[in-house]
């Protein structure tokens, strides 16, 4: 849980990353832009990919958690 708390102080949140992320694909897709554009923009666009993976991977891993503790139900 710490490193979810981490990612929400260093990083965007999920779907702040997510809409920008969608940003990035839109624009290098629609073309038009100089080779170092497009490199940037994929770059940033793995980055904020690694940062909707880090929040996934955090959620399931609170998942797991709360229904590890939980009680089988007959």
């Amino acid at each position: 849980m710490a490193e979810l708390e981490d990612a929400a102080d260093d990083a965007p949140g999920y779907e702040q990353a997510r809409d920008e992320l969608l940003d990035v694909v839109r624009r290098l897709e629609a073309g038009g832009t100089t080779l170092e554009e497009a490199l940037a923009l994929w770059e940033r666009g793995e980055r904020l990919a690694a940062v909707c993976q880090e929040w996934l991977d955090g959620a399931r891993r609170r998942l797991d958690a709360a229904t590890a503790e939980r009680p089988a139900q007959v």
